[in-house]
């Protein structure tokens, strides 16, 4: 099964199958789940209305198999809806995702975003090889180019990388649903620093829209930076800024992660 069939089922109904070959660990894919319950969350929020922010808390490991979607606006006003979607497995919450929309409002307000200048070349960057059984099984979905900082598990000096991003499967429009697990698909930022490996997982995830229009392309890189802002007693906090292939800011992602190392 295809991510654009899972996303497209999870939008038609409160029943979804999450695939095999997504794993991460022991759960599947944080950005899968993700992006699945903001699947389901668009059959219920007006068209009119852009995703602007979303909030992800991973509550317990989501199992390839039968999983339930339930969805609640709490308030559609007249420019901002606000609402919730959950995933159950066997009756227990696993991931919870609040979602903030907005229509356009008029302002005097104006600030650009700063629009990355030194767009890197993918093809000049280092590749990280999917190794079946030393990886986890989602990373084959993507295609991704390093081009600054280490490899997780290369026992670095510091923190922090950068790179581009796509998802191999191009058969399929890229969809906000794609994006969203796009984001979400680099390791945290502190794995470069460990030697050996090491289990890690998102507790929380915040992820910021900047752009209404995503570039529509599937064959498309997106540029990632993250910076790491602190990382103590088995937990890690970090930005992380995504660009267009035009050089475009279109999303800031926030998280904090769990390290057991």
């Amino acid at each position: 099964m295809s991510f654009a069939t899972m996303m497209a089922d999870a939008k038609a109904s409160a029943q979804v199958e999450i695939e095999a070959g997504w794993g991460q660990g022991r759960a599947s894919f944080g950005g899968l789940v993700a992006a699945v319950l903001l699947a389901r969350l668009s059959a219920e929020v007006p068209s009119d209305r852009r995703l602007r922010s979303l909030s992800v808390s991973f509550v317990g490991p989501v199992a390839p198999g039968p999983a339930t979607l339930e969805a609640t606006v709490f308030r559609s006003g007249k420019s901002v809806t606000q609402a919730e979607a959950r995933l159950l497995q066997n009756g227990e919450v696993q991931a919870v995702l609040l979602a903030s929309y907005g229509t356009h409002r008029e302002s005097t307000v104006r600030v650009p975003s700063v629009e990355l200048t030194d767009i890197p070349i993918p093809a000049n960057g280092r590749t990280m090889p999917f190794l079946p059984g030393r990886m986890p099984d989602f990373l084959q979905q993507f295609e991704m180019a390093w081009a600054e900082g280490g490899f997780p598990f290369t026992g670095q000096d510091k923190p922090d990388f950068s790179g581009s991003v796509r998802f191999r499967d191009t058969s399929a429009p890229f969809t906000l649903e794609h994006f969203v697990a796009l984001v979400d698909a680099w390791p945290p930022s502190v794995l470069p620093m460990l030697s050996t490996l090491a289990p890690a997982s998102t507790l929380c995830w915040t992820l910021e829209l900047l752009e209404e229009a995503l570039d529509p392309d599937p064959t498309a890189w997106w540029h990632y930076r993250v910076r790491t802002d602190l990382a103590a007693d088995g937990y890690g906090h970090a930005e992380a800024r995504l660009w267009a292939a035009d050089g475009r800011l279109v999303a800031v992602s926030r998280q904090t992660v769990t390290v057991f190392a």
